[in-house]
């Protein structure tokens, strides 16, 4: 149940949480990189149209940074779409690569892919996909989306950053 006083104090983090963010990325010199975390209870997919739709998505995206500046919080999802039109390095114009991780059963199936053009409904969120690894089931549960950091494809986080590290290490090696 919720009440008057929850609703107060969870508006009052979100609040904050996102006045933090704002505030980190309107700093011009000292730039920091984000990633995102969303979760929902299921996902439908359908290939014709390369839509996933995220069902029951929570209404908090989670962002982190890695360090040196270590900075942890949450939006509200609907904060987060906005990402793909603002700034002049926003999403729209540098898709990010994500991690869609799905649980079928006891069995954990993960998929690369980038993700465009955001529409939220209620608490059902689709993106247009591009599938760069991996196979996308029609159907799953359990879903965890981890978004690349904004604006920056290629750090050492992005899928990008993985796959040139390996190609490195096989060299080297």
């Amino acid at each position: 149940m919720t009440t008057r006083r929850n609703f107060v104090a969870a508006t009052a983090v979100a609040a904050s949480s996102l006045a933090l963010l704002k505030s980190a990325l309107a700093q011009g010199d000292q730039e920091v990189e984000y990633l995102f975390v969303q979760s929902a209870k299921s996902l439908t997919f359908d290939k014709a149209t390369s839509k996933v739709t995220l069902e029951g998505v929570s209404p908090a995206t989670i962002f982190f940074s890695d360090r040196p500046d270590r900075i942890a919080g949450n939006m509200t999802t609907a904060a987060f779409i906005p990402f793909w039109s603002q700034g002049k390095d926003n999403f729209q114009s540098n898709p990010p690569n994500a991690d869609i991780s799905i649980l079928e059963g006891s069995e954990l199936r993960q998929v690369v892919a980038v993700l465009q053009d955001p529409e939220l409904r209620g608490d059902n969120l689709a993106y247009t996909v591009k599938i760069l690894q991996g196979d996308m089931p029609a159907k799953g549960a359990d879903v965890s989306v981890f978004i690349d950091i904004i604006g920056r494809p290629r750090t050492p986080m992005s899928y990008a950053g993985v796959a040139r590290r390996s190609y490195r290490r096989a060299y080297y090696r």
